[in-house]
């Protein structure tokens, strides 16, 4: 037996005697059944708290899931520390877990509202930041994704917490929950679908070359933005050097997404950050999209990869009958917001990750696409000015 195979048996013996880990606990081998198994969380009062050395931190622009909510953190052991990139996701040390719970809030005066089948539709979605965890009085909790970075790379696990909010359990096939989102007299009933292993990868596999799963968020124009926290409101990435989390990061010229929402920024700015967060994991020069010529992450600027007056790859009605990707000025005669919109299986993008469509994300999308110059005819590319 290898020294790793016995430092992982004696673990699982010490937390079979002695039950819950009281601080986090890495598991360099196998899949603890249960959330708590981590030691990551304290669920008692009515909140669910990170334990210490778990820094909870927020994205520029987040990916849309079903109007849920996230709480996100990471952790890291002591002694080690995640190397910058300005463009790709950090290097982070074997060690690291990556948490992503995803909640809804719940109608005032839920009974239960660990059990509510009612959900409130919150948008911008800053009900709680999670920064002092969360108030389980006025939350549902579905699931806890976890990124653990191993000595074989990254491994994803999806948790789904259970009817009394106490933990949650590892669900490797996934799993349906039925919802229904609440927006003011609207009622829409939902599925809201916890993805399995392999659907991870789907969206967390970014290089089709190494086929290896990794952060989508941690990056630094994703992370680069003030937070409140340790230290204060102050920048993310100031805060993750400061814990120790992070080194590298330059006193200047890292980059930064436009914040969706913020009505200050330019509608480029804004709709380029909305697409490459919800959409660049894939449609990216070494992505699983890369083949359709489509890429939407930040650091592509050639209009025609960017849609403009390009023909789909592949015809279909995924194309709602629209010649072009991207019509500069023109968005009801563009293929990007057709699918976006969509919520039928074999039409919408993102494929995965969601069942509803994202009303204010099409929007911006919308009025990205209207603000764009220029023309184009069937088979052309771009005229000039289209950017």
């Amino acid at each position: 037996m290898t020294l790793r195979f016995l430092a992982a048996l004696l673990a699982a013996l010490l937390l079979s005697a002695c039950g819950r880990p009281d601080a986090v606990t890495f598991h360099a081998e196998g899949n603890p059944e249960k959330l708590s198994d981590w030691g990551l969380f304290t669920v008692s009062g009515g909140r669910i708290a990170a334990r210490p050395g778990m820094v909870t931190y927020e994205l520029q622009t987040p990916l849309f899931s079903d109007y849920a909510q996230k709480w996100r953190t990471v952790w890291m052991p002591k002694g080690v520390h995640a190397t910058y990139d300005p463009d790709r996701w950090f290097d982070f040390p074997v060690g690291t877990i990556v948490t992503k719970t995803f909640y809804f809030s719940t109608p005032a005066g839920a009974a239960a509202p660990q059990t509510s089948g009612e959900v409130l539709k919150v948008t911008p979605a800053t009900y709680q930041t999670g920064v002092n965890g969360l108030d389980l009085g006025h939350v549902r909790l579905v699931e806890t994704r976890l990124l653990v970075r191993r000595e074989s790379g990254w491994v994803a696990l999806p948790y789904v917490w259970n009817a009394d909010g106490t933990d949650a359990v590892l669900e490797r096939t996934g799993a349906d929950v039925p919802l229904t989102l609440v927006d003011g007299a609207t009622r829409t009933p939902f599925d809201y679908s916890v993805p399995n292993q392999n659907q991870c990868g789907g969206c967390h596999v970014q290089d089709f070359r190494t086929r290896a799963i990794a952060p989508i968020g941690l990056k630094a124009r994703h992370l680069n933005r003030t937070f409140p926290g340790e230290g204060g409101e102050i920048n993310q990435l100031k805060r993750l050097v400061s814990a120790g989390y992070l080194t590298g990061v330059p006193s200047m010229g890292v980059p930064q997404d436009a914040n969706w929402q913020d009505a200050g920024a330019s509608i480029d700015a804004r709709g380029r950050a909305y697409l490459d967060i919800n959409c660049s994991h894939c449609h990216n020069r070494v992505g699983a999209a890369r083949t359709s010529g489509l890429w939407l992450d930040a650091a592509t600027s050639d209009a025609r990869l960017l849609g403009m007056c390009k023909p789909p790859v592949a015809a279909g009605r995924g194309t709602g009958d629209r010649p072009f990707d991207v019509v500069p000025g023109k968005p009801d005669e563009s293929i990007l917001p057709f699918r976006l919109a969509s919520t039928d299986p074999g039409v919408m993008m993102p494929e995965l990750g969601r069942s509803l469509s994202h009303k204010e994300g099409v929007d911006l999308v919308t009025r990205y696409i209207t603000a764009l110059h220029g023309d184009c005819t069937e088979n052309s590319g771009p005229k000039e000015g289209a950017r």
